[in-house]
């Protein structure tokens, strides 16, 4: 187990920039080639890594996968969170709900009342768009950093119900006539809390279960109505 955790952390840091060889993944963390063909066969069959005539790759999602599964093998988080980019944190959500045919705007600024706000990623599909926050924190984060974090993401998505009309055509709305805000949080590993005030917080790896239990939950979740995309100010608040 101690192998195999030191051989995952070398390949979440050796595949940042593409394929590595399982000459030079030996070479860096001093374990014999058959400890390690062992140790990639196992990993091959859970889904983290690809194998090619002696290279080692990892796709976007198989890198977060290798360091959820490094985290829970008691990693340290803030090394583990070195080796994997914000991008790629985002960009796994952001396939999810692609994937699901929502469309996805990532980093998405606006304006309301003269401030200026942004939204890591937006997924839209009609009547929903799903605000959501991607939240890398450390382990061990307390009921205080939740909720300010819940708190904030929540005044984004009220702050863009509030704008919409403005946004309407760069989202693909004009043909909406209603629209739900829900604000999300999305966390590297599962905390304490599914929920906080109603707001979802949700591990990535589990993200493709939130999006397909999210229509017939979105009544239940902390949302912001636009009644008419058209029309500016008309804008219901409704909690569950």
């Amino acid at each position: 187990m101690v192998v195999e955790t030191q051989l995952l952390n070398a390949l979440l840091k050796l595949t940042q920039k593409g394929p590595v060889s399982k000459q030079y993944l030996s070479k860096v963390t001093r374990v014999s080639t058959a400890i390690i063909d062992k140790v990639l066969l196992k990993l091959s069959e859970a889904d983290l890594i690809c194998e090619y005539q002696g290279l080692i790759e990892a796709s976007r999602t198989q890198r977060v996968k290798i360091a959820v599964a490094t985290l829970s093998s008691g990693a340290d988080f803030e090394r583990i969170c070195a080796f994997l980019s914000w991008h790629e944190f985002e960009g796994i959500v952001a396939q999810a709900f692609e994937a699901n045919d929502y469309t996805v705007l990532r980093n998405f600024r606006f304006k309301q009342d003269s401030r200026r706000l942004e939204i890591d990623v937006l997924g839209v599909k009609k009547p929903l768009i799903v605000c959501i926050d991607c939240k890398q924190w450390k382990r061990g984060w307390k009921r205080a950093a939740i909720a300010k974090a819940v708190e904030a993401q929540a005044h984004r998505a009220q702050a863009l119900a509030k704008a919409l009309a403005a946004y309407r055509q760069k989202m693909g709305l004009e043909q909406w006539g209603t629209a739900r805000l829900i604000p999300v949080v999305m966390s590297l590993t599962p905390g304490p809390f599914k929920f906080y005030d109603d707001v979802p917080i949700v591990p990535v790896l589990q993200v493709q279960d939130f999006i397909n239990e999210l229509p017939a939950q979105a009544h239940l979740l902390k949302s912001f109505r636009q009644n008419s995309i058209l029309d500016r100010g008309n804008l219901l608040e409704f909690t569950q």
